[in-house]
């Protein structure tokens, strides 16, 4: 298949690219993050309530687990495509991303016999509370059973939470964001138009909304595999499917990033609700308010970094595209346009936060004076979204440069990027600061960690670039030698 459709990927304006790509890539990924914020939504403005949101949310990294081994595999495969169609080597690839498929269901299936058996014990760990009663002997009621309500049903369709995630991924680096966004768009608004009748009009409370998100992943699982038989720079064959360890190893080399960026958000995850359920019981606030609360935090999060995301993974063939072609100039150029675009749209998002975090706490419910005191909700909601969220611009500029490196096929800076922030400067602030700071320590844990990590994301920085000069030194040099005239020597 000849790698002339995507010639405009080298030649075209970059602003143009951009928004052609990054706008259905940065939709899609909204509209992946709707279908938790939704169902959390829902369920807060129900009588569910702050419990409810404690629920999902304690469910949350879990799907994040999910999510990770998806990326894991669909952005290597995406990456890997991109850079040979960058050489023009695209028939290299079908059989990288039919493994890829196959390795994802597997992948999933595994998950499901160990995570089951383990529900109880898992959803625990990560933060949800049982009855009991708190020091006034009064009887305060737990997440446990809403939490496992909900993940019964939600576990039992991850296999086509998982496969969605992977082929949606390279159907963006195939050349086709916009079905990718219909895919992820059409399952968004099934969740959304199921959700209140379920949960409201059938009266099935957690078990609605997870019905109502399987659905929807159903909906975009099955518009992903049509795409398939559609595809522009690849085509796949029933031998694609027979498992190719050696073809799809360059896809998982280029992806490892991505799961290791998804596990660490799990890390940071369980270990700050650790710590939230440990010194806010021993607070005024409980364990509940700051679960309930971190849960909320974490979907609208996720909003921002999926919107920054977006932008660099719809970048990715352009980027890949560029490598492969040697147009080093050109990349950093479009760094410096994605940089830019992060920097502005989560300046705005910060200034939200610390001037109306109320606002933003109050989409998903008010909570129920019957489970925990209303006054001390808002008071941590907004301790929680001005200091843990006070530098978020950093904290983006840090997961989109590691995207970056990543695309450019550079998992080694892409790895120390991701591993820096989270698991190198956050999991030890968190630990230790509350313990002089008490629950406080936990929401500065963030804002500190972030400060250094974009020190060190910024060298990075320069060593990619100074690589990308060396490469370019020598692409000039070889040229030059290679159109160099010969002279044979006359007898």
């Amino acid at each position: 298949m000849e790698n002339t459709q995507n010639d405009f990927l080298g030649k075209a304006k970059l602003g143009k690219l951009m928004l052609k790509f990054c706008i259905p890539c940065i939709l899609s990924l909204l509209v992946s993050a709707l279908y938790n914020i939704v169902d959390q939504i829902f369920v807060g403005n129900s009588e569910l309530s702050v419990l409810g949101n404690a629920a999902t949310g304690v469910v949350f990294p879990i799907f994040i687990i999910a999510q990770a081994f998806a990326w894991w595999i669909g952005d290597g495969c995406a990456a890997y495509l991109n850079i040979c169609q960058g050489k023009g080597e695209t028939e290299k690839s079908h059989k990288a991303v039919g493994t890829g498929i196959v390795l994802t269901v597997f992948i999933s299936i595994v998950l499901v016999a160990v995570f089951f058996p383990l529900k109880r014990q898992l959803l625990t760990t990560f933060g949800a509370s049982t009855d009991g009663f708190n020091d006034n002997g009064e009887f305060v009621p737990g997440s446990i059973d809403y939490a496992i309500e909900y993940f019964n049903i939600i576990l039992a369709f991850f296999p086509v939470y998982m496969a969605m995630n992977m082929m949606n991924a390279v159907v963006r680096a195939d050349g086709a964001p916009g079905w990718s966004m219909a895919s992820m768009l059409s399952g968004a608004l099934v969740n959304i138009a199921l959700d209140p009748a379920f949960i409201y009009g059938c009266k099935w409370g957690m078990a609605g909304a997870a019905w109502a998100t399987v659905i929807g992943q159903c909906v975009s699982f099955i518009i992903a595999v049509i795409y398939f038989f559609r595809t522009k720079t690849f085509r796949l064959k029933l031998k694609s499917f027979i498992p190719d360890f050696k073809a799809v190893a360059p896809a998982i080399k280029l992806g490892i990033s991505s799961f290791i960026t998804q596990v660490t958000i799990v890390i940071i995850s369980l270990v700050c609700n650790i710590m939230l359920a440990k010194y806010g019981a021993t607070s005024v606030y409980g364990v509940n308010i700051p679960i309930a609360l971190i849960a909320i935090e974490s979907k609208v999060f996720t909003v921002v970094v999926n919107i920054i995301v977006g932008i660099v993974l719809g970048c990715q063939p352009i980027i890949g595209f560029n490598m492969g072609a040697r147009n080093f100039s050109r990349i950093k150029k479009l760094y410096l346009y994605i940089l830019s675009s992060t920097v502005i749209i989560c300046l705005l998002f910060t200034v939200l936060f610390e001037a109306a975090p109320n606002a933003v706490v109050a989409i998903f419910g008010n909570p129920d004076p019957n489970q925990v005191d209303p006054e001390k909700y808002w008071e941590f909601g907004r301790k929680l979204f001005r200091i843990f969220l006070m530098f978020v611009t950093f904290t983006c500029a840090i997961k989109m440069s590691s995207i970056f490196f990543q695309a450019l096929g550079k998992p080694v800076l892409a790895i120390i990027a991701s591993l820096v922030r989270d698991i190198v400067c956050f999991v030890p602030l968190v630990c230790t600061l509350p313990i002089a700071m008490g629950i406080e320590g936990c929401l500065w844990a963030a804002p500190i960690a972030d400060g250094i990590a974009i020190i060190v994301t910024a060298a990075l920085t320069i060593v990619c670039f100074k690589d990308l000069n060396k490469m370019a030194k020598n692409a000039v040099d070889a040229d030059i030698c290679a159109n160099e005239p010969t002279f044979e020597s006359e007898n």
